[in-house]
């Protein structure tokens, strides 16, 4: 079919946007460029038959940053782009979340949304383009789509929110959050703030919500000059089989098997219904009978129904609790020997060990060609997922999407509570090993690695602790759940993660299975969210109620001093030299800026103490006029060499060694000798000393 370019274009929130289609990549169900400014993505959405036939959505956005896009070289020897950026995944799960939800329950067909960073103005972050993109594809494809739906970020810049801010406005700002919303309601969140009340960021997700209509209302206008009518597609399982098995004895005995208090139990009960029903309903021979695919969804509808039965007529869950009750929780800290700083956090079935590392500014984390250049991390935080945590067996092949953005959840919970580089100069890492999962573990990775830092001595500004909210709606109510279970996350309508301090959010993230909740909800859920993230504060600082006055004896020691940036020279040294025999004589490293600031580490606090005291006085310039103690160095005929302190020197002629005649050097001093020396002048490097001009400022003194 023959296409017609077709570009629709608007100014949101101070900025030219444009989505056009029709000349870019004909051949892919639907293809979009969108511009915002000097930055452009192209978003390609492409639909095939599920050969595969796997008991999930098949879908997969891929999102990937062009180096040439900001006029660079990829690094490394092959200069070319490689396996995704941290950057790059995040951004994936960002697009993936909200629309995975908008296609028809049934609908199996293989998906696959590419996006590609085509240009950046190192202002406008793509990633809020890539959402609009796919959202622009999949609505004028024939793709079944129910959107559309649009994205933005709202900053805090100068306590006026801000939509779309710049990579400058976002920079260390108090808070940086992307709103997806439809026309009507919000979809996703997700993002950091500074301790900010509930209510404030609420105002900042309405900003957000009106921005995204704008856009909304152009993705609707493409769609009416281009859009395709929805194509005809099988569902992988027949509703009317799925009902049919919900409707059997089947639904009273997985009742009873979901009565069962332990995880591992209950998962074992419903699996041996499962199998029994599989083996009783299931003939490969009979086009009419039941497949293994419908028995297993069936049984999933059946726990959700049971579930949600529960909760909207009994107002209890399913192990008993009350909606807002939170599971029982124990905490432990410094359970390990030797390491800097550790915590256990259980929370029912889920249970994380947390570890808090220390170590130097050679242990940042520096990122590997970015579009944009950043600032190497001095925090980091690491989530793992093994999966005997679950119960499962899989190979273990590194970090998946889900655990770097698991991650990344939890790290943005502590950036604004962390010590500033000048009070803590340490490079910290903490390390979340989910040992236990039945719900929200990456909240349990907050609230140990709280513990964990405190533990490892580190200042934090306030503790931070994390709970998960989930929500069963109803066309008449919604009941939100607090701190959800697994079954409650798979089978609820909402997954909201909120982290903070006791003044506020610092971390948040919300999908939902539904197309969308009003702001009355959300504030509802915040309300509920602040009430358990004090109560789980309060029992959390019973275990350590402060970070430790002194850090960890097998952690570094770190001094940071300053020094003339002119004199980094003089403490390197030819081809290093000084810089080696320091590190070598006081058993440390030491790292050099810049701007001047020298940072020593070694194990030996004593000596790395000693070694900044000398770099100071490397790093002093010499004063004319200035008395100093000296030591004699060197002795000539002529005169003495004084070192006045660490690398400066000068002579004292003999005419000066004393206050009266001396007719050879020895006569009145040797080497190590400790003398005072008033400076004559300086000249370069040649500095003239005088002990007799000392001698005399001191009998008038």
């Amino acid at each position: 079919m023959m296409q017609v370019k077709s570009i629709v274009e608007r100014v949101v929130a101070g900025k030219k946007l444009s989505i056009e289609t029709g000349e870019l990549a004909k051949q892919a169900d639907a293809a979009v460029l969108v511009r915002c400014e000097d930055t452009a993505v192209l978003v390609t959405a492409v639909a095939a038959p599920d050969t595969r036939h796997v008991p999930f959505l098949p879908l997969t956005v891929e999102y990937r940053e062009k180096q040439y896009a900001a006029g660079q070289f990829p690094g490394g020897i092959i200069k070319r782009e490689g396996r995704p950026t941290t950057k790059e995944i995040l951004t994936c799960r960002m697009v993936d979340r909200p629309i995975r939800p908008l296609f028809p329950k049934a609908y199996h067909e293989d998906i696959q949304v590419v996006a590609w960073v085509l240009a950046t103005d190192d202002e406008n972050d793509p990633d809020v383009l890539a959402l609009i993109g796919a959202s622009a594809a999949l609505t004028i494809s024939d793709i079944p789509f129910d959107g559309p739906i649009s994205l933005c970020r709202v900053g805090l810049v100068s306590d006026e929110f801000v939509i779309n801010p710049t990579y400058k406005q976002r920079d260390g700002g108090e808070l940086d959050i992307v709103v997806c919303s439809s026309e009507d309601a919000v979809i996703m969140l997700e993002g950091r703030a500074a301790s900010i009340p509930e209510e404030d960021l609420l105002t900042a997700l309405q900003c957000g919500h009106d921005a995204n209509r704008a856009v909304v209302e152009m993705i609707n206008e493409l769609d009416e000059k281009c859009g395709r009518p929805d194509r005809d597609w099988e569902p992988l399982v027949r509703e009317e089989k799925i009902q049919e098995l919900v409707r059997s004895p089947y639904f009273e005995k997985v009742k009873e098997a979901l009565a069962i208090s332990s995880k591992s139990e209950r998962k074992s009960a419903v699996s041996e219904l499962r199998d029994e029903a599989t083996e009783e309903l299931c003939d490969p021979e009979n086009e009419e009978a039941i497949t293994r695919q419908e028995v297993h969804a069936a049984f999933s509808e059946m726990e959700g129904l049971h579930m949600r039965q529960m909760i909207v007529e009994e107002q209890r869950r399913s192990d008993g609790r009350k909606l807002d009750e939170i599971r029982e929780i124990t905490c432990r800290v410094g359970l390990l020997p030797r390491l800097h700083g550790s915590a256990l956090f259980t929370r029912g079935e889920t249970q994380t060990l947390a570890v808090a590392t220390l170590g130097t500014v050679q242990d940042r984390q520096r990122i590997l060609d970015p579009l944009v250049e950043e600032n190497p991390k001095r925090f980091m935080l690491h989530y793992n997922f093994p999966p005997f945590s679950v119960g499962e067996v899989r190979p273990m092949r590194g970090p998946g999407r889900r655990e770097i953005g698991h991650g990344m959840l939890a790290e943005r919970a502590f950036v604004n509570i962390l010590p500033s580089e000048e009070d803590f100069p340490y490079t910290i890492r903490l390390v979340s090993e989910t040992l236990e999962s039945n719900g929200s573990s990456s909240m349990a990775s907050v609230c140990g690695g709280t513990l964990a830092l405190m533990d490892a001595g580190v200042p934090i500004r306030n503790p931070v602790a994390g709970i998960a909210l989930g929500l069963v709606k109803t066309d008449e109510e919604s009941y939100i759940l607090t701190d959800i279970a697994g079954a409650e996350d798979h089978h609820g309508d909402m997954d909201l993660k909120i982290a903070g301090t006791q003044h506020g959010i610092t971390s948040i993230q919300m999908d939902l299975k539904v197309k969308g909740i009003g702001m009355d909800v959300l504030r509802r859920a915040f309300n509920q969210a602040r009430d358990a993230r004090l109560e789980i504060l309060r029992q959390m600082l019973t275990t350590l109620d402060r970070p430790r006055d002194q850090i960890s004896p097998y952690a570094p020691r770190l001094i940071r001093v300053h020094i003339d940036p002119d004199s980094i020279g003089k403490l390197i040294g030819p081809g290093g030299k000084t810089i080696k025999a320091l590190e070598a004589d006081y058993d440390c490293n030491i790292e050099v800026e810049d701007d001047g600031t020298v940072t020593v580490s070694g194990a030996d606090a004593e000596r790395a103490e000693q070694a900044a005291h000398y770099i100071e006085q490397l790093g002093q310039a010499v004063q004319v006029g200035a008395i100093y103690d000296g030591t004699i160095t060197g002795l000539k005929d002529f005169g003495a060499i004084v070192e006045l302190f660490p690398g400066s020197d000068g002579l004292c002629h003999i005419s000066q060694l004393a206050d009266h005649y001396v007719r050879e050097v020895r006569e009145v001093c040797k080497i190590g000798d400790k003398i005072k020396v008033k400076v004559l002048s300086v000249e370069g490097n040649s500095v003239r000393l005088s002990h007799k001009a000392a001698l005399a400022d001191q009998k008038d003194s």
